[in-house]
């Protein structure tokens, strides 16, 4: 089988396609067919090094995949040969087959197609915590959403919407991507990468500031938007997309009332009702047609080099999917 991976930390083209034996299963193993692969920033930080977790080489990225059951190991009873099913992994999801464990595979309805079903579990589960558990959002609230044009971002305007929120404000950094968020649902648009964004984001609120924010940019933008907040308004760190990390005192946080809180998907997989009851709440969402899943652009496995600069180039919009 095809398999993309790196052997040292670098720029996209440090990712090689190379042939290995498809994996043999254990007794409690299954072996997914892959027909679907998310692409996620954090493929990116494994590729640079600079993950939150330390990453041993060499390594075959992608944690997000969709497929077909196509081996069943004698102890397994969840899943049988043929289902179609999506999940997250630890790594290797750049590949043809993987072997993963049963638990944690959720079934596909038949009117998803694999490339969307694979949009959701980083992503969706991200935006769905982010809100949820670790924002605590409440009806009525103001939401602020970065970078909503891209995966989790996008999802996020529509999940606020869904969850309650009173008014939403995105960010991006073109005409174009603002144009995309106010289609998702966005309420209001600023555009991050002009000077005093953050005094705009406070006015759209009556000088209050916003109850929930989501960030995963680091830096300035990090800094800048602690000044966004309300009183009682909760900061989820779920990225540092710029590599810069922010001087930050905690204790001005005591005046407003204010919460700055990180947010680590992997966590997820430790709490199984987190993950699979979740990951099927948003699956009903799209069934439904209460969630839109935008799909940025589908590559062949052997282009992921290609794919990587598209997404660190700021290029895309919406979901990348590798297809083998």
């Amino acid at each position: 089988m095809k398999v993309v991976q790196f052997s040292e930390f670098g720029g996209p083209d440090v990712l090689n396609v190379i042939e290995q034996e498809v994996p043999a299963i254990g007794k409690e193993e299954v072996l997914i067919e892959i027909k679907a692969i998310g692409i996620n920033y954090a493929d990116t930080a494994r590729r640079q090094g600079s993950y939150v977790v330390p990453t041993e080489l060499p390594f075959i990225p992608g944690a997000e995949i969709a497929g077909v059951v196509a081996e069943v190991g004698e102890n397994v009873q969840r899943v049988i040969k043929g289902d179609r099913v999506v999940t997250l992994i630890g790594s290797g999801g750049y590949a043809e087959y993987a072997v993963v464990q049963p638990d944690n595979l959720i079934p596909i309805p038949d009117d998803v197609s694999f490339e969307k079903a694979v949009s959701l579990p980083l992503q969706g589960l991200s935006a769905y915590h982010i809100l949820k558990t670790m924002g605590r959002l409440e009806e009525g609230e103001t939401v602020l959403v970065h970078a909503a044009a891209g995966g989790v971002g996008s999802l996020a305007v529509q999940l606020a919407k869904l969850f309650g929120a009173g008014k939403v404000i995105a960010t991006a950094s073109t005409t174009e991507k603002l144009t995309f968020a106010e289609e998702m649902g966005a309420d209001h648009l600023v555009n991050y990468t002009e000077e005093g964004w953050e005094k705009r984001v406070r006015e759209l609120t009556g000088g209050k500031g916003v109850d929930v924010a989501l960030e995963m940019v680091g830096g300035d933008i990090f800094q800048k938007t602690v000044k966004c907040l309300a009183p009682f308004g909760r900061l989820v760190i779920y990225g540092a997309a710029s590599g810069e990390q922010a001087a930050f005192y905690p204790s001005t946080l005591m005046r407003r009332n204010q919460s700055v809180v990180g947010f680590f998907l992997p966590q997820i997989m430790n709490k199984p009702t987190l993950f699979q009851e979740s990951l099927e709440e948003l699956l009903l969402y799209v069934t439904k047609g209460k969630l839109e899943l935008t799909i940025g652009g589908i590559y062949p496995l052997v282009d992921a080099a290609e794919v990587h600069r598209k997404l660190q180039g700021r290029e895309t919009k919406g979901k990348l999917v590798l297809v083998p």
